[in-house]
Protein backbone atom coordinates (compact mmCIF):
# COMPACT_ATOMS: atom_id res chain seq x y z
CA UNK A 1 0.00 0.00 0.00
CA UNK A 2 1.33 3.45 -0.95
CA UNK A 3 2.42 5.57 1.99
CA UNK A 4 0.52 8.81 2.47
CA UNK A 5 2.86 11.82 2.28
CA UNK A 6 2.50 15.34 3.60
CA UNK A 7 1.07 17.93 1.20
CA UNK A 8 3.81 19.68 -0.76
CA UNK A 9 4.90 22.84 1.02
CA UNK A 10 3.28 21.80 4.32
CA UNK A 11 6.13 20.48 6.41
CA UNK A 12 6.50 18.42 9.54
CA UNK A 13 8.65 19.95 12.27
CA UNK A 14 10.72 17.05 13.57
CA UNK A 15 12.18 16.67 17.08
CA UNK A 16 15.67 17.68 15.94
CA UNK A 17 14.33 21.11 14.88
CA UNK A 18 11.72 21.63 17.61
CA UNK A 19 14.24 23.02 20.14
CA UNK A 20 15.08 25.84 17.70
CA UNK A 21 11.38 26.71 17.41
CA UNK A 22 10.90 26.56 21.17
CA UNK A 23 13.93 28.78 21.74
CA UNK A 24 12.68 31.37 19.23
CA UNK A 25 9.16 31.28 20.67
CA UNK A 26 10.42 31.74 24.23
CA UNK A 27 12.48 34.78 23.19
CA UNK A 28 9.51 36.31 21.39
CA UNK A 29 7.23 35.76 24.40
CA UNK A 30 9.81 37.44 26.62
CA UNK A 31 10.16 40.49 24.35
CA UNK A 32 6.44 41.16 23.85
CA UNK A 33 5.90 40.83 27.59
CA UNK A 34 8.61 43.43 28.18
CA UNK A 35 6.64 45.86 25.99
CA UNK A 36 3.27 45.09 27.59
CA UNK A 37 1.61 43.27 24.67
CA UNK A 38 -1.12 40.70 25.36
CA UNK A 39 -1.83 37.52 23.40
CA UNK A 40 -4.91 37.07 21.23
CA UNK A 41 -5.86 33.84 19.44
CA UNK A 42 -8.27 33.59 16.51
CA UNK A 43 -9.32 30.89 14.00
CA UNK A 44 -7.26 29.76 11.02
CA UNK A 45 -10.49 29.71 8.96
CA UNK A 46 -12.40 32.91 8.15
CA UNK A 47 -14.90 34.19 5.64
CA UNK A 48 -13.12 34.82 2.35
CA UNK A 49 -14.63 38.31 2.18
CA UNK A 50 -12.57 39.31 5.21
CA UNK A 51 -9.34 38.95 3.23
CA UNK A 52 -10.72 40.38 0.00
CA UNK A 53 -11.80 43.54 1.81
CA UNK A 54 -8.60 43.93 3.81
CA UNK A 55 -5.72 42.66 1.68
CA UNK A 56 -7.22 43.84 -1.63
CA UNK A 57 -8.76 41.82 -4.44
CA UNK A 58 -6.02 42.80 -6.91
CA UNK A 59 -3.13 41.26 -4.98
CA UNK A 60 -1.22 38.03 -5.52
CA UNK A 61 -2.51 36.70 -2.21
CA UNK A 62 -6.19 37.04 -3.10
CA UNK A 63 -5.85 36.39 -6.84
CA UNK A 64 -3.53 33.39 -6.73
CA UNK A 65 -2.56 32.16 -3.28
CA UNK A 66 -5.51 31.78 -0.90
CA UNK A 67 -6.89 28.36 -0.06
CA UNK A 68 -10.61 29.09 -0.52
CA UNK A 69 -13.62 26.76 -0.75
CA UNK A 70 -17.37 26.59 -0.27
CA UNK A 71 -18.37 24.62 2.82
CA UNK A 72 -21.46 22.43 3.13
CA UNK A 73 -23.63 25.45 3.90
CA UNK A 74 -22.45 27.22 0.76
CA UNK A 75 -20.35 29.77 2.67
CA UNK A 76 -17.09 30.76 0.97
CA UNK A 77 -14.27 30.31 3.48
CA UNK A 78 -10.48 30.69 3.36
CA UNK A 79 -7.54 29.53 5.40
CA UNK A 80 -5.93 32.68 6.72
CA UNK A 81 -3.05 33.91 4.51
CA UNK A 82 -1.93 36.48 7.11
CA UNK A 83 -2.83 37.50 10.64
CA UNK A 84 -3.73 41.20 10.73
CA UNK A 85 -7.20 40.90 9.18
CA UNK A 86 -8.23 38.13 11.58
CA UNK A 87 -6.85 40.05 14.54
CA UNK A 88 -8.82 43.16 13.55
CA UNK A 89 -11.98 41.12 13.02
CA UNK A 90 -11.65 39.41 16.42
CA UNK A 91 -10.80 42.61 18.32
CA UNK A 92 -13.65 44.51 16.67
CA UNK A 93 -16.18 41.71 17.14
CA UNK A 94 -15.46 41.46 20.87
CA UNK A 95 -15.43 45.18 21.60
CA UNK A 96 -11.71 45.58 22.23
CA UNK A 97 -11.27 48.63 20.02
CA UNK A 98 -14.05 51.08 20.90
CA UNK A 99 -12.40 54.11 22.56
CA UNK A 100 -9.56 51.88 23.75
CA UNK A 101 -5.87 51.37 23.19
CA UNK A 102 -4.75 47.80 22.66
CA UNK A 103 -1.35 46.16 22.30
CA UNK A 104 -1.84 42.60 21.03
CA UNK A 105 0.32 39.76 19.75
CA UNK A 106 -0.37 36.39 18.17
CA UNK A 107 1.36 33.49 16.53
CA UNK A 108 0.34 30.52 14.44
CA UNK A 109 0.09 28.95 10.99
CA UNK A 110 -0.82 30.86 7.82
CA UNK A 111 -1.56 29.39 4.39
CA UNK A 112 -0.69 30.48 0.84
CA UNK A 113 -0.64 28.40 -2.32
CA UNK A 114 2.69 29.60 -3.68
CA UNK A 115 5.77 27.82 -4.97
CA UNK A 116 7.60 26.35 -1.98
CA UNK A 117 11.17 27.61 -1.61
CA UNK A 118 13.77 28.01 1.09
CA UNK A 119 12.03 29.40 4.16
CA UNK A 120 8.71 29.96 2.32
CA UNK A 121 6.08 27.25 2.44
CA UNK A 122 2.38 26.76 1.78
CA UNK A 123 1.78 26.35 5.49
CA UNK A 124 4.05 28.75 7.29
CA UNK A 125 4.08 30.32 10.72
CA UNK A 126 4.18 33.91 11.88
CA UNK A 127 4.53 36.04 14.96
CA UNK A 128 2.43 39.19 14.77
CA UNK A 129 2.18 42.39 16.80
CA UNK A 130 -0.72 44.84 16.43
CA UNK A 131 -1.31 48.15 18.25
CA UNK A 132 -4.67 50.00 18.09
CA UNK A 133 -5.85 53.47 19.05
CA UNK A 134 -2.55 55.40 18.99
CA UNK A 135 -2.15 57.96 16.21
CA UNK A 136 1.31 59.38 16.73
CA UNK A 137 4.65 58.20 15.33
CA UNK A 138 5.68 57.07 18.81
CA UNK A 139 3.71 53.82 18.43
CA UNK A 140 5.33 53.25 15.03
CA UNK A 141 8.70 53.65 16.75
CA UNK A 142 7.62 51.31 19.53
CA UNK A 143 6.61 48.41 17.29
CA UNK A 144 9.86 48.79 15.34
CA UNK A 145 11.66 48.78 18.70
CA UNK A 146 9.87 45.51 19.59
CA UNK A 147 11.30 43.86 16.49
CA UNK A 148 14.74 45.38 17.14
CA UNK A 149 14.65 44.01 20.70
CA UNK A 150 13.90 40.54 19.33
CA UNK A 151 16.91 40.69 17.01
CA UNK A 152 19.10 41.72 19.92
CA UNK A 153 17.73 38.93 22.09
CA UNK A 154 18.49 36.37 19.36
CA UNK A 155 21.92 37.75 18.43
CA UNK A 156 20.72 38.76 14.95
CA UNK A 157 21.21 42.54 15.10
CA UNK A 158 24.28 42.47 12.84
CA UNK A 159 22.54 40.29 10.26
CA UNK A 160 19.38 42.33 9.56
CA UNK A 161 18.72 45.75 8.05
CA UNK A 162 15.72 48.03 8.55
CA UNK A 163 14.18 49.62 5.44
CA UNK A 164 11.47 52.29 5.68
CA UNK A 165 9.23 54.20 3.31
CA UNK A 166 6.39 56.72 3.54
CA UNK A 167 3.55 55.67 1.23
CA UNK A 168 1.15 58.44 2.36
CA UNK A 169 -2.63 58.17 2.37
CA UNK A 170 -4.98 56.25 0.09
CA UNK A 171 -5.68 59.46 -1.85
CA UNK A 172 -1.93 60.08 -2.22
CA UNK A 173 -1.41 56.59 -3.61
CA UNK A 174 -4.37 56.96 -5.95
CA UNK A 175 -2.89 60.14 -7.43
CA UNK A 176 0.54 58.52 -7.66
CA UNK A 177 -0.98 55.40 -9.24
CA UNK A 178 -2.59 57.45 -11.98
CA UNK A 179 0.69 59.21 -12.74
CA UNK A 180 2.60 55.93 -12.69
CA UNK A 181 0.10 54.25 -15.02
CA UNK A 182 0.35 57.14 -17.47
CA UNK A 183 4.13 56.84 -17.41
CA UNK A 184 4.13 53.06 -17.85
CA UNK A 185 1.76 53.31 -20.83
CA UNK A 186 4.57 55.11 -22.62
CA UNK A 187 6.91 52.12 -22.09
CA UNK A 188 4.71 49.13 -22.80
CA UNK A 189 7.32 47.40 -24.96
CA UNK A 190 9.69 47.11 -21.97
CA UNK A 191 7.09 45.72 -19.55
CA UNK A 192 6.41 42.06 -18.90
CA UNK A 193 2.90 40.59 -18.84
CA UNK A 194 2.56 40.92 -15.06
CA UNK A 195 3.51 44.61 -15.07
CA UNK A 196 1.09 45.35 -17.94
CA UNK A 197 -1.74 43.75 -16.00
CA UNK A 198 -0.93 45.45 -12.71
CA UNK A 199 -0.45 48.92 -14.15
CA UNK A 200 -4.22 49.21 -14.57
CA UNK A 201 -5.38 47.29 -11.49
CA UNK A 202 -2.77 47.97 -8.78
CA UNK A 203 0.05 50.06 -10.28
CA UNK A 204 2.07 50.34 -7.05
CA UNK A 205 2.65 46.59 -7.16
CA UNK A 206 4.69 47.13 -10.33
CA UNK A 207 7.32 48.71 -8.08
CA UNK A 208 7.92 45.26 -6.57
CA UNK A 209 8.80 43.68 -9.92
CA UNK A 210 11.93 41.52 -9.88
CA UNK A 211 12.31 41.89 -13.67
CA UNK A 212 15.47 43.97 -14.39
CA UNK A 213 13.88 45.39 -17.56
CA UNK A 214 10.87 46.64 -15.60
CA UNK A 215 13.12 48.08 -12.90
CA UNK A 216 15.09 49.92 -15.60
CA UNK A 217 11.86 51.55 -16.77
CA UNK A 218 10.93 52.45 -13.19
CA UNK A 219 14.22 54.29 -12.67
CA UNK A 220 12.72 57.29 -14.52
CA UNK A 221 9.17 56.87 -13.22
CA UNK A 222 7.33 59.40 -11.04
CA UNK A 223 8.32 59.18 -7.37
CA UNK A 224 5.79 58.38 -4.68
CA UNK A 225 7.38 60.87 -2.27
CA UNK A 226 6.31 63.71 -4.56
CA UNK A 227 2.64 62.80 -3.96
CA UNK A 228 2.68 62.29 -0.19
CA UNK A 229 0.66 64.87 1.80
CA UNK A 230 2.25 67.27 4.28
CA UNK A 231 0.81 65.60 7.41
CA UNK A 232 2.28 62.24 6.39
CA UNK A 233 5.65 63.86 5.77
CA UNK A 234 5.62 65.42 9.26
CA UNK A 235 4.57 62.11 10.84
CA UNK A 236 7.31 60.22 9.01
CA UNK A 237 10.01 62.79 9.83
CA UNK A 238 9.09 62.59 13.52
CA UNK A 239 9.28 58.80 13.34
CA UNK A 240 12.79 58.95 11.90
CA UNK A 241 13.83 61.25 14.74
CA UNK A 242 12.39 58.85 17.32
CA UNK A 243 14.23 55.91 15.77
CA UNK A 244 17.43 57.90 15.85
CA UNK A 245 16.89 58.60 19.54
CA UNK A 246 16.51 54.87 20.15
CA UNK A 247 19.71 54.13 18.27
CA UNK A 248 17.88 52.10 15.59
CA UNK A 249 19.71 52.31 12.26
CA UNK A 250 17.55 52.45 9.11
CA UNK A 251 17.60 53.07 5.38
CA UNK A 252 14.91 54.81 3.29
CA UNK A 253 13.76 52.58 0.43
CA UNK A 254 11.49 54.57 -1.94
CA UNK A 255 10.42 51.35 -3.73
CA UNK A 256 9.12 49.68 -0.58
CA UNK A 257 5.32 49.47 -0.73
CA UNK A 258 4.47 46.10 0.94
CA UNK A 259 2.14 43.58 -0.65
CA UNK A 260 -1.08 44.40 1.20
CA UNK A 261 -3.48 47.20 0.28
CA UNK A 262 -4.37 48.25 3.82
CA UNK A 263 -1.10 50.02 4.68
CA UNK A 264 -0.70 53.80 4.84
CA UNK A 265 2.01 56.26 5.85
CA UNK A 266 4.96 54.35 7.34
CA UNK A 267 5.81 50.88 6.03
CA UNK A 268 8.93 48.93 6.92
CA UNK A 269 10.79 45.68 6.39
CA UNK A 270 13.69 44.00 8.10
CA UNK A 271 15.80 42.23 5.47
CA UNK A 272 18.84 39.97 5.52
CA UNK A 273 21.39 38.70 3.01
CA UNK A 274 21.64 35.35 4.81
CA UNK A 275 18.63 33.73 3.13
CA UNK A 276 19.28 34.25 -0.57
CA UNK A 277 17.20 36.46 -2.84
CA UNK A 278 14.08 36.33 -0.65
CA UNK A 279 15.53 38.47 2.11
CA UNK A 280 12.57 39.85 4.12
CA UNK A 281 12.17 38.38 7.61
CA UNK A 282 9.74 40.94 9.06
CA UNK A 283 7.38 43.51 7.60
CA UNK A 284 4.77 45.94 8.80
CA UNK A 285 3.53 49.50 9.06
CA UNK A 286 0.46 51.64 9.75
CA UNK A 287 -3.03 50.67 8.61
CA UNK A 288 -5.27 53.44 9.92
CA UNK A 289 -8.23 52.68 7.66
CA UNK A 290 -8.54 48.92 8.06
CA UNK A 291 -10.79 48.74 11.13
CA UNK A 292 -13.41 50.98 9.49
CA UNK A 293 -12.97 49.10 6.22
CA UNK A 294 -13.98 45.92 8.06
CA UNK A 295 -17.06 47.50 9.64
CA UNK A 296 -15.70 48.94 12.87
CA UNK A 297 -15.37 52.48 14.14
CA UNK A 298 -12.43 54.32 12.55
CA UNK A 299 -9.37 53.30 14.59
CA UNK A 300 -5.72 54.06 13.92
CA UNK A 301 -3.43 51.03 14.01
CA UNK A 302 0.03 49.69 13.28
CA UNK A 303 1.74 46.32 13.40
CA UNK A 304 4.17 43.83 11.93
CA UNK A 305 4.53 40.13 11.16
CA UNK A 306 7.61 37.91 11.34
CA UNK A 307 8.13 34.66 9.43
CA UNK A 308 9.13 31.98 11.94
CA UNK A 309 10.56 29.49 9.41
CA UNK A 310 12.90 32.13 8.05
CA UNK A 311 14.18 33.06 11.50
CA UNK A 312 14.72 29.41 12.43
CA UNK A 313 16.77 28.96 9.26
CA UNK A 314 18.87 32.00 10.11
CA UNK A 315 19.44 30.95 13.70
CA UNK A 316 20.47 27.42 12.69
CA UNK A 317 22.70 28.48 9.80
CA UNK A 318 24.40 31.13 11.92
CA UNK A 319 24.70 28.62 14.80
CA UNK A 320 22.98 30.95 17.24
CA UNK A 321 20.91 28.30 19.03
CA UNK A 322 22.54 27.68 22.45
CA UNK A 323 23.81 24.14 22.89
CA UNK A 324 21.82 23.61 26.07
CA UNK A 325 18.62 24.35 24.14
CA UNK A 326 19.37 21.55 21.69
CA UNK A 327 19.85 19.01 24.48
CA UNK A 328 16.50 17.50 25.52
CA UNK A 329 18.07 15.13 28.08
CA UNK A 330 20.42 16.13 30.89
CA UNK A 331 20.47 12.97 32.99
CA UNK A 332 19.98 9.36 31.92
CA UNK A 333 19.21 6.84 34.67
CA UNK A 334 20.52 3.36 33.82
CA UNK A 335 19.06 0.25 35.45
CA UNK A 336 21.48 -2.69 35.04
CA UNK A 337 20.08 -5.90 36.41
CA UNK A 338 16.75 -7.50 37.03
CA UNK A 339 14.02 -5.85 39.12
CA UNK A 340 15.57 -2.36 39.08
CA UNK A 341 12.91 -0.67 36.95
CA UNK A 342 10.94 0.50 39.99
CA UNK A 343 14.05 1.94 41.65
CA UNK A 344 15.09 3.63 38.38
CA UNK A 345 11.72 5.36 38.06
CA UNK A 346 11.86 6.45 41.70
CA UNK A 347 15.39 7.90 41.35
CA UNK A 348 14.39 9.75 38.16
CA UNK A 349 11.32 11.18 39.93
CA UNK A 350 13.45 12.37 42.87
CA UNK A 351 15.89 14.12 40.51
CA UNK A 352 13.02 15.86 38.69
CA UNK A 353 11.73 17.15 42.03
CA UNK A 354 15.16 18.46 42.99
CA UNK A 355 15.92 19.94 39.58
CA UNK A 356 12.65 20.78 37.73
CA UNK A 357 14.39 22.49 34.81
CA UNK A 358 16.45 19.42 33.85
CA UNK A 359 15.47 16.69 31.42
CA UNK A 360 15.60 13.27 33.08
CA UNK A 361 15.16 9.92 31.30
CA UNK A 362 14.75 6.63 33.12
CA UNK A 363 15.91 3.76 30.93
CA UNK A 364 13.11 1.39 30.00
CA UNK A 365 13.36 -2.07 28.53
CA UNK A 366 16.39 -3.51 30.30
CA UNK A 367 19.62 -4.47 28.53
CA UNK A 368 23.32 -4.66 29.24
CA UNK A 369 25.33 -1.79 30.67
CA UNK A 370 27.12 -0.95 27.40
CA UNK A 371 23.92 -0.84 25.36
CA UNK A 372 22.29 1.45 27.94
CA UNK A 373 25.31 3.76 27.95
CA UNK A 374 25.10 3.99 24.16
CA UNK A 375 21.48 5.04 24.46
CA UNK A 376 22.45 7.67 27.03
CA UNK A 377 25.04 9.11 24.64
CA UNK A 378 22.54 8.98 21.76
CA UNK A 379 20.04 10.92 23.86
CA UNK A 380 22.61 13.70 24.31
CA UNK A 381 22.65 13.40 28.10
CA UNK A 382 25.39 15.09 30.10
CA UNK A 383 25.31 12.67 33.03
CA UNK A 384 24.37 9.06 33.63
CA UNK A 385 23.18 7.66 36.95
CA UNK A 386 24.08 3.97 37.04
CA UNK A 387 22.00 1.65 39.20
CA UNK A 388 23.48 -1.83 39.25
CA UNK A 389 22.23 -4.88 41.12
CA UNK A 390 24.66 -6.95 43.15
CA UNK A 391 25.83 -10.36 42.00
CA UNK A 392 23.13 -11.83 44.20
CA UNK A 393 20.51 -9.67 42.48
CA UNK A 394 20.02 -7.40 45.49
CA UNK A 395 19.13 -3.73 44.80
CA UNK A 396 22.07 -1.39 45.32
CA UNK A 397 22.55 1.03 48.21
CA UNK A 398 24.93 3.16 46.16
CA UNK A 399 24.85 4.47 42.60
CA UNK A 400 27.46 5.79 40.19
CA UNK A 401 27.33 9.24 38.65
CA UNK A 402 29.15 9.25 35.32
CA UNK A 403 30.03 12.23 33.15
CA UNK A 404 29.11 11.35 29.57
CA UNK A 405 32.16 12.63 27.79
CA UNK A 406 35.44 11.15 26.61
CA UNK A 407 36.80 11.15 30.15
CA UNK A 408 34.07 8.91 31.51
CA UNK A 409 34.77 10.22 35.03
CA UNK A 410 32.66 8.34 37.54
CA UNK A 411 32.02 8.73 41.25
CA UNK A 412 30.11 6.48 43.62
CA UNK A 413 27.65 7.88 46.15
CA UNK A 414 24.57 6.95 48.13
CA UNK A 415 21.45 6.82 46.02
CA UNK A 416 19.68 9.32 48.26
CA UNK A 417 22.50 11.83 47.63
CA UNK A 418 22.08 11.74 43.83
CA UNK A 419 19.22 14.31 43.52
CA UNK A 420 21.10 16.93 45.56
CA UNK A 421 24.28 16.35 43.53
CA UNK A 422 22.40 16.74 40.23
CA UNK A 423 20.76 19.88 41.59
CA UNK A 424 24.17 21.32 42.38
CA UNK A 425 25.53 20.45 38.93
CA UNK A 426 22.59 21.55 36.79
CA UNK A 427 20.16 23.75 38.66
CA UNK A 428 22.04 26.05 40.96
CA UNK A 429 23.67 29.20 39.54
CA UNK A 430 27.45 29.15 39.56
CA UNK A 431 29.23 31.42 41.99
Amino acid sequence: MTKIQAIRGMNDILPEHSPSWQYLESRFYQVVRQFGYREIRFPVLEQTQLFKRSIGEVTDIVEKEMYSFDDRNGDNLSLRPEGTAGCVRAANQHGLLYNQQQRLWYQGPMFRHERPQKGRYRQFHQFGVEAFGMAGPDIDAEIIAVSAALWQSLGLTDFVKLELNNIGSADDRKAFGSALTAYLEQHLDALDEDARRRMHTNPMRVLDSKNPAVQAVLSEAPSLKDFVNADSVIHFDRLLKLLGGLGIIYEINPRLVRGLDYYNNCVFEWTTNKLGAQGAVCGGGRYDGLVAQLGGKATVAAGFAIGIERLVLMLEELQLIPEQVKRPVDVYVLAVGAELSELSLQVAAAIRTACPSAGIVSHCGGGKYNSQVKRAFAAGARYAVVLEASAEGEPPGNAKLRILDDSGDTQAMAIEAIPAEIQKLLCEPSE
